[in-house]
């Protein structure tokens, strides 16, 4: 007997590849044709909207603190929101850590995003979120359990988050040696996890140029993701990632022949950037839709009150430590 679940699932499925048509490349102001997407079926068309972790960390820290003040405004206006998970060494047996989050997303019957955070030398000239696997043949190993634990189910993964716009302390060896880890790891999703669109990281309007983060994707193996992401971490606001984003479509377009789907992190721009990017004071949560401004989606895909490391209005804190004040006064933008 089929499941509810599985019955409402079957119906979307069937009208996926009609859905998909909505969601091409935009703006960029020519007519290349987007290169092929890593995965046939449509994620978004099988599920009935984003997972809402309810072991994220504002989600745990609200429920272990139910008399704390600030806990109530945390609850419903982060802790209830869509948001991905980050996944790296901290997460154990990757596995059983992926394969257990997409499970219960499964079950819900809502698509979850993830993010994998574990290359070789990540943030290796930023620092603050250094580590990674210690090999590349460790990370090969690594990203395709992540990949298996997926399976046939539907998610989002971006992958890597940094990993191109992080150039200026690396030798061409090492950025070779990378960008073959990249391609391998699009490789082992298109392999294992076909119901999985795949993201790139392609920095933030203030990193690098457009052409030249062009070429960093082209070199990563874009072609064989479904897109790439926007101002991961970051506080730039929609507008000013869109135009980045389009204007990173015009050299792919232009110098490669091929245009991706973007998605911008709207997750703490809603007051837009101050020129820092180290746990900025005075910083408010986005807007968070399925399409928008100009991109494919706008998701929160860092967690507001997650520190981005010993810095800023997060001195003493760890990265990806949930600081409840900063999330209390995102919220509000003071």
């Amino acid at each position: 007997m089929r499941s509810t679940t599985g019955t409402r699932r079957l119906m979307r499925t069937l009208v996926a590849s009609a859905f998909a048509c909505l969601l091409l490349p935009l703006g960029a102001g020519h007519q290349a044709t987007a290169a092929p997407a890593t995965a046939a079926a449509d994620p978004i068309g099988m599920t009935s909207g984003f997972y809402a972790d309810p072991n994220s960390t504002p989600a745990v820290w609200a429920a272990a603190h139910p008399g704390d003040g600030r806990a109530a405004a945390i609850r419903d206006n982060i802790a209830s929101r869509p948001m991905a998970r980050w996944f790296g060494a901290w997460s154990g047996d990757i596995g059983a850590a992926v394969g257990s989050y997409v499970g219960a997303a499964d079950a819900a019957d809502k698509l979850p995003v993830l993010i994998a955070y574990n290359i070789p030398g990540r943030d290796a000239c930023g620092g603050h979120s250094g580590g990674g696997a210690g090999t590349p043949s460790a990370y090969r190993t690594w990203i395709s359990a992540f990949a298996s634990a997926i399976g046939s189910r539907p998610a989002l993964v971006v992958i890597e988050p940094d990993s191109l716009g992080d150039f200026s302390c690396l030798s061409q060896a090492q950025i070779d040696e990378r960008n073959g880890m990249l391609r391998d790891a699009l490789d082992r999703f298109s392999a294992h996890a076909p119901n999985t669109w795949t993201y790139l990281d392609a920095g933030n309007p203030a990193w690098i140029g457009a052409a030249t983060m062009a070429q960093h994707l082209e070199g990563a193996g874009a072609r064989q993701a479904h897109g790439f992401t926007l101002n991961i971490s970051n506080y730039y606001g929609t507008g000013e990632n869109s135009a980045y984003g389009n204007a990173v479509n015009g050299s792919l377009s232009a110098s490669y022949g091929y245009t991706k789907p973007y998605v911008i992190d709207t997750s703490r721009n809603g007051n837009g950037s101050n020129g820092e990017w180290c746990n900025p004071g005075g910083r408010r949560t986005g807007t968070v839709s399925q399409t928008g401004g100009g991109a494919e989606m706008l998701l929160w895909l860092k967690t507001p009150g997650e520190s981005d490391g010993d810095c800023g209005v997060g001195a003493g804190s760890a990265a990806g430590q949930f600081l409840p004040e900063v999330a209390y006064k995102m919220i509000y933008g003071y």
